[in-house]
């Protein structure tokens, strides 16, 4: 299993959100590309990038700085927020950057994303926000009546090979994920699960792994001194790799 350390970005900062709720949000510094160096000089090689401005109100307002982090940091990245046409998908991927995430756009628009998974095998991601096991989209304020389970298992059909599935309850409160979620979505067929939301310990890394999931993504832990990254990239690997 791989490790992704993750950056949120609001105005070009880097911060972290309690349940996705933009009035809860922490600011850990406003260098981004110091704190993607310093995540690769502790061995991570992929690193998860958010715009939230972006995945709230549409745009790429936070495009320059992740576009340096493309070019500069020496990490793959992966992006969501504000991908919501072919134009700014292609942007990001004309950056450098190795996969791109839709988020409200998948799904509201399915059909953009089974085109530009058709025309980007393995760099385009569904990000799945789920609430009670209903999806939420456009920053996580709107609750959808679909649920989540359903939506996920029908994306390797339309040639999506990855998903970031988000447990909302759990992201920014360190409490830990949601492993019976994730050993479900674990066994759907052709598709690679990356866990978001609550890693908090290396105990939580290791029972990610077993699960065989494709990647974790770990954010206000690193933040908060909870988790050694270097550390949890060796319990992702001694769980299993992928």
């Amino acid at each position: 299993m791989l490790i992704f350390p993750a950056i949120d970005l609001r105005n070009g900062q880097v911060v972290r959100l309690t349940e996705g709720d933009y009035d809860r949000m922490t600011v850990y510094g406003s260098d981004a590309l110091s704190t993607a160096k310093a995540f690769a000089e502790a061995g991570a090689a992929h690193l998860h990038v958010v715009d939230l401005d972006a995945a709230r109100d549409g745009g790429q307002k936070n495009f320059a700085v992740i576009e340096k982090l493309a070019r500069e940091s020496g990490m793959r990245l992966e992006v969501g927020g504000g991908a919501r046409s072919e134009d700014s998908a292609r942007r990001y991927l004309d950056a450098g950057i190795e996969r791109v995430i839709l988020g409200s756009a998948a799904v509201e628009q399915p059909a953009l994303l089974e085109r530009l998974a058709a025309l980007y095998p393995g760099r385009i991601a569904a990000g799945v926000d789920a609430r009670d096991g209903l999806i939420a989209i456009h920053g996580w304020r709107t609750l959808t009546d679909i649920p989540a389970f359903d939506f996920v298992k029908s994306l390797p059909e339309r040639g999506v090979d990855t998903v970031i599935y988000t447990d909302i309850a759990r992201d920014g409160n360190l409490a830990g994920p949601n492993l019976a979620a994730y050993e479900r979505l674990a066994g759907v067929a052709g598709l690679r699960v990356v866990a978001s939301g609550g890693v908090s310990s290396l105990e939580n890394v290791a029972a990610l792994a077993r699960l065989k999931l494709y990647a974790a993504i770990i954010g206000k832990a690193l933040y908060a001194r909870r988790i050694d990254l270097r550390a949890a990239i060796g319990a992702a690997r001694e769980g299993g790799a992928s």
